[in-house]
């Protein structure tokens, strides 16, 4: 919060930046009624979100459809260090103190970075495998998008949203889930009744096979009672499993099988195109939530300023909002390819935000003057100009 001294001090360029009290008295106020004023907020950016998707959709492919359209939510949990007794800071599973917040961000694939969807406040020592939050993300995440993108969702979490009824919750909205899967027994009789025939080479993120990894589908060899209608696994399941030989010094674990390192996730998407290899790929990719949450704490996530449980909820709030207007710069100002698109906040900051300059007066105009030797300057007047085109 004592950051604000550094925009203050500039009017010039920020105009007027409210006081350090004033800034506190209008936190306190929306935490002292946090249930009206979290729809209030979260309403407000669905709605930034819509225009700015209406301006430049930030997905690849057709949208409304499922075909390359694909809107990917990944949900992930996270831990936030507390140094002082805050309101809910408890001891943590990784012997840490402090928080453990439920997120989602929109995956913009290979050519750009994500938008926050979903930052949700826990205590500590809150479950990352609780089924009612992963749910409770789900609907809040769906409520971010624009209403024309919630019927091609794809939900990707990792073995912590492995429940029934979260899977079954998916599959009544008509959506599609990759999410990780425990090894339990029926799943590893089933990898032990696979033919060697069966395995088939995985691919890297390139599209190229994957040295020393291989794929392969159990469902066949799961036993009927898997599924058993609203009793069990919802049905249209599918289990993949991934093998790889793990890298040098790495320790084995004990669902490891003659020096294979098998790991599993469960989907419901079928149809032409989705082989074995590129849903594994597709499901691996959801290692880019832990870029998406490294962002986020480096736009304020890193640090609870306040010691009320409310006033940190808005507080993330404020951070899910900053970090969503990164992502919409980036995609509003940069054509889908170029790096830029890319950028974390960290280096967005340096190369674009931060640059040194000076506004002049000339011709009864305010005119900003930027270093011509500056080496990313063309990228801030190129999408200076594209942010101000019709």
């Amino acid at each position: 919060m004592a950051d604000l001294a550094v925009v203050r001090a500039q009017p010039g360029l920020f105009g007027l930046v409210a006081s350090d009290p004033t800034v506190s008295r209008l936190v306190a106020t929306l935490a002292g009624d946090i249930d009206v004023a979290l729809p209030a907020i979260r309403a407000a950016r669905a709605q930034a979100r819509s225009r700015a998707w209406d301006r430049c959709r930030p997905l690849e492919g057709r949208p409304g459809s499922r075909d390359g359209g694909q809107v990917i939510v990944d949900l992930d949990v996270t831990l936030v260090r507390a140094h002082s007794e805050k309101e809910g800071a408890e001891p943590t599973y990784k012997r840490g103190f402090g928080f453990a917040p439920m997120c989602a961000f929109v995956d913009h694939g290979e050519h750009g970075s994500g938008e926050t969807l979903v930052v949700d406040l826990r205590n500590g020592r809150a479950s990352a495998f609780d089924t009612a939050t992963h749910i409770a993300a789900l609907d809040a995440s769906l409520a971010q998008l624009p209403e024309s993108e919630r019927g091609q969702v794809l939900v990707r979490t990792d073995s912590a949203g492995a429940s029934k009824a979260f899977l079954h919750r998916i599959n009544d909205l008509g959506l599609e889930y990759s999410v990780g899967f425990t090894a339990a027994e029926t799943v590893k009789a089933a990898i032990d009744a696979l033919p060697v025939q069966a395995w088939r080479p995985a691919l890297d993120g390139d599209g190229g096979d994957r040295d020393g990894a291989q794929v392969a589908e159990l469902t066949r060899w799961l036993p009927d009672t898997f599924i058993t209608g609203s009793c069990g696994w919802p049905a249209g399941i599918r289990i993949i499993a991934r093998r790889e030989r793990p890298h040098p010094g790495a320790a084995l674990r004990l669902t490891d099988e003659d020096g294979w390192r098998i790991t599993c996730f469960a989907t419901n998407t079928q149809g032409l195109g989705w082989t074995l290899p590129v849903l594994e790929v597709r499901h691996r990719q959801r290692a880019r939530a832990e870029d998406r949450i490294r962002g986020l704490k480096d736009t304020g996530l890193t640090n609870l300023p306040y010691h009320d449980f409310a006033a940190n909820q808005v507080w993330l709030e404020i951070v899910a909002l900053a970090a969503d207007l990164l992502a919409w710069a980036q995609t509003l100002a940069f054509p889908p390819t170029a790096p830029a698109r890319r950028w974390e906040p960290k280096r967005l900051r340096l190369r674009l935000l931060a640059v040194a300059g000076r506004i002049v007066r000339s011709g009864r105009r305010h005119r900003l003057r930027l270093p011509t030797d500056w080496p990313w300057a063309h990228l801030i007047v190129h999408g200076w100009n594209r942010l101000h085109s019709p």
